[in-house]
C-alpha cells in the first residue's frame, strides 16, 4: 500500500468519524466534495464575530497546512506521515468552504494579520516563523517531536477559537462547523499525544 493510498484511507476514516458525530450516513464521497453535515452556503443571519472567526480560522489553517506539508515530507514514522496527510486533506477543504461562506456574505476571506489584536475574542498567538524555521531545520526523531508538539498546540488553539465562536457567534451553519472543529481537533490531539508518548 503506497503512502498516498494510506493517506486516503485515513482521510476516509476521519470523514467517517465526522459523519458519525454529525449523524450523517454517506461517507463515500471524495475529499473535494462538500462533506455531509457541512452546508455549501451559510444561510441565515450572521454577526461580526462569525466573520472574524472564519477569517481567523482561515489564516490559522493555512499556517497549519504549511506544518502539515513538513509532517508529510519529513515524518519518520508511518503513523505521523499518514496523520499529517489526512489532516491536510480535511483542512484544505475546510479553508475552501469557509472562504466560500465569506464570499457569499460579501466579506473578505482574510482579516488582520495581527493575531495578538484578537486575543480578547478568542484569537490565539500564531505559530511564529521562528518555530516553522526550526521545524524545517530539524530531522529524524527530533523533527517528529517538534512537529507533534507544535501541531498539538496549534490544534488546541483551534479548539479554543471554536469554543469562543459557539458562545459569541450567530450563524447556525458556522456554529455547527465550530462544533465539528472542536470535536475533530480534540480527537487529533489525543492521537498525537499517543504518538508523542510512543
Amino acid at each position: 500500500m503506497t503512502v498516498v493510498t494510506r493517506i486516503r484511507a485515513i482521510a476516509a476514516v476521519l470523514v467517517a468519524a465526522a459523519v458519525l458525530l454529525t449523524g450523517c450516513k454517506d461517507v463515500n464521497q471524495p475529499a473535494t466534495a462538500v462533506p455531509q453535515g457541512v452546508a455549501a452556503v451559510a444561510e441565515g443571519p450572521h454577526n461580526a464575530y462569525d466573520v472574524l472567526f472564519l477569517q481567523m480560522m482561515i489564516g490559522h489553517q493555512r499556517q497549519g497546512l504549511e506544518m502539515l506539508k513538513l509532517g508529510r515530507d519529513k515524518g519518520v514514522r508511518e503513523d505521523v506521515v499518514n496523520l499529517a496527510g489526512a489532516i491536510d486533506v480535511t483542512e484544505a477543504e475546510e479553508v475552501d468552504r469557509m472562504s466560500g461562506w465569506l464570499t457569499g456574505w460579501k466579506e473578505q476571506a482574510t482579516g488582520s494579520d495581527d493575531h495578538s489584536s484578537h486575543a480578547a475574542h478568542g484569537g490565539q498567538a500564531a505559530t511564529g516563523e521562528e518555530q516553522l524555521a526550526a521545524l524545517r531545520d530539524a530531522s529524524g526523531a527530533d523533527f517528529e517531536m517538534k512537529f507533534l508538539n507544535l501541531l498539538i498546540a496549534h490544534q488546541h488553539n483551534a479548539v479554543e477559537m471554536a469554543q469562543q465562536l459557539k458562545t459569541n457567534g450567530q450563524n447556525t451553519t458556522v456554529k455547527q462547523f465550530a462544533e465539528r472543529i472542536e470535536l475533530s481537533r480534540t480527537q487529533q490531539i489525543q492521537q498525537m499525544l499517543v504518538l508523542v508518548s510512543g
